[in-house]
């Protein structure tokens, strides 16, 4: 600076005055940046719309955009580019409405939208969720020619694709004339959002080929991502793999999806030693570590891990809490789990969202203390929603309380919530106290609602194949095996101490028949098929979309210790790993 300041004067030149200011732009130092503004001002420099559009860009990246919109609204004529640099600046500074605000002014001001402004505009439309605007925005790039643009196509796929318009991000997609990583990643996250695993591997198969321009980190991560999503552990390895290869597993976002991967396909181990070999660990990754410590029961090691990501300069967002509440729930730490939200508010100063007030509700019901969650659910300062009233339904379940279950599920049922799951757990409720008439009258209600039972299903991975089942299935090819590996399992298990809960089966059925229901629920199909098929030294795992009753989990304990098998369950609330006769929810989940 000192330099610039001694050789420097009115003769000094224009363009030399912008690469300093880029320099500092790149280099994100506001001071220095600052100074070299009040150069331009004392100095009597004019203020052209080169030197203002740098400045604008400055406090942009500098994440002062009030700054960026004072130093705009001084420019006497501002150009086409200006205007670009203060749309960008509010799309990059999370200020999405003012962005839609600007682009409006600056038709209003005779400036068409460019090929810089469409994309801003376009991340701004998505990040609000706001598919009016953007279908707009896609017209005015249409009007202006810019659609076949590969920079405007590829944001236009991406708006499209994050606000879940799967069939237009597609034909946005197929329409461009070219394409680059950015058209592709778009696309593929898009599917990936949508669950369509099929549709979102094909193509990334296709970028690897090379037709698609090849793959960069995100293209990678969205691939990961899709694995997780849909349990394709075998798979998701072959592509941590080729990212190894390839290089980019050095990547934080490709490492960070890496360690939601081993963590939703039931391999804590392998999530824990990524994230302890990612070289470089953004936010993201750290709170990927978090979450699978949460959802494996491992809350001493979330909050170990909460302390290293403060160590290492990390500030917590709402995900992170979202995870330590979760950690505080799976474990039935209570105290902890409300000083963690008091800290999130006094210390952090993070809004709870309706996520973060579920968890809690769901900490106080599971530890039984159900009136406390009625009333804090009471004081919310936000209306309860269907997660919400669903967190203190299913506390009520489990202890069994069916007048809080009947008050939780009419609420639910007000607020418009149009899922079964409340009708069942209300039936399940009165037909665990014995009420079967009652738990009869739930079910009829939900089917005078138009509203179906959500199927239970289990499924395992074995040789890069899935194998779903339903509770009674007798369609696979091995169901001879499966049924008389169950009968095998059942009677070891009942030798070292197994007895049959049949509680837990919700229809007026008598003993045998009761028996014969509970044996062939999915989860002990899926786990007899990989007991017939999977080495002794593999690990079992199983995914269930629904949770595992009581009885089955009971079964899985004994079976692990009979079968001197390691046996890794994940329902819809949590990890269950069972080995050696123990679960490790110790029966708390």
């Amino acid at each position: 600076m000192q330099g610039f300041h001694e050789s420097s004067g009115k003769a000094q030149s224009l363009s030399a005055l912008c690469g300093l200011i880029a320099a500092q732009t790149a280099a994100r130092c506001a001071p220095a940046g600052r100074q070299l503004h009040a150069h331009v001002v004392k100095f009597g420099f004019p203020f052209v719309p080169l030197l203002a559009n740098h400045l604008i860009t400055f406090y942009s990246k500098c994440h002062l955009p009030h700054l960026a919109h004072q130093l705009f609204l001084s420019c006497p004529s501002p150009t086409t580019a200006s205007w670009s640099c203060l749309i960008a600046c509010f799309a990059q500074n999370e200020l999405h409405f003012r962005a839609l605000l600007a682009m409006a002014a600056m038709i209003r001001a005779g400036k068409l939208p460019n090929d810089r402004v469409i994309p801003s505009i376009a991340k701004s439309c998505a990040a609000i969720s706001d598919s009016r605007h953007g279908r707009a925005v896609h017209s005015i790039a249409v009007k202006t020619s810019f659609e076949m643009d590969v920079f405007v196509g590829s944001s236009l796929v991406d708006m499209y694709a994050k606000l879940g318009d799967i069939v237009d991000a597609r034909k946005v997609f197929d329409e461009m004339p070219s394409k680059n990583v950015v058209s592709w990643g778009g696309l593929i996250h898009g599917y990936a959002q949508m669950g369509m695993a099929e549709e979102a591997l094909g193509l990334f198969k296709t970028v690897l080929s090379g037709h698609g321009g090849g793959a960069n980190d995100f293209v990678y991560s969205c691939a990961v991502r899709v694995c997780g999503s849909a349990t394709f552990l075998e798979l998701g390895r072959q592509i941590h793999g080729h990212s190894l290869r390839s290089g980019f597993v050095s990547s934080s976002f490709v490492g960070s999806s890496l360690v939601s991967l081993y963590s939703k396909c039931g391999s804590p181990e392998e999530a824990c030693r990524v994230f302890e070999e990612m070289p470089e660990r953004n936010l993201g990754a750290w709170n990927a570590a978090l979450m699978a410590c949460a959802h494996h029961g491992e809350a001493g090691k979330a909050f170990s891990l909460f302390e290293r990501m403060k160590g290492a300069g990390m500030n917590p967002n709402f995900i992170t809490f979202l995870g330590l509440l979760s950690a505080c729930g799976h474990a039935g730490l209570v105290d902890q789990g409300k000083e963690i939200f008091e800290t999130m508010v006094s210390k952090h100063h993070i809004e709870p969202g309706l996520e973060h007030y579920a968890c809690l509700v769901d900490l106080l019901s599971r530890a039984g203390k159900l009136e406390e969650a009625a009333e804090f659910i009471r004081k919310m300062p936000v209306q309860a929603t269907e997660s919400v009233w669903g967190a203190l339904l299913t506390g009520s379940r489990i202890h069994g309380n069916t007048a809080m279950a009947e008050l939780a599920a009419t609420e639910l049922l007000n607020s418009g919530s149009q899922s079964c799951g409340a009708h069942m757990l209300l039936a399940s409720t009165y037909a665990a106290a014995g009420d079967f008439e009652l738990a009869a009258q739930a079910r009829k209600t939900m089917r005078d609602r138009g509203l179906k039972k959500e199927t239970g299903l289990s499924w395992v991975e074995l040789g890069n194949q899935i194998h779903a089942f339903v509770s009674g299935d007798r369609r696979h090819e091995l169901q001879d095996q499966i049924y008389a590996k169950i009968t095998e399992v059942t009677a070891m298990a009942e030798a070292v101490g197994y007895v049959v809960d049949t509680s837990f089966v919700g229809r007026d059925l008598d003993v045998m028949e009761k028996r014969i229901a509970i044996a062939a629920h999915s989860e002990r199909l899926a786990v007899a098929l990989a007991l017939l098929l999977l080495p002794p030294e593999r690990t079992i795992r199983v995914m269930k979309n629904l949770r595992v009753c009581g009885d089955c989990h009971t079964w899985l304990k004994c079976a692990s210790k009979c079968t001197h098998r390691t046996v890794v369950l994940r329902d819809n609330r949590r990890f269950h790993r069972f080995d050696g006769g123990s679960c490790s929810c110790g029966d708390y989940w």
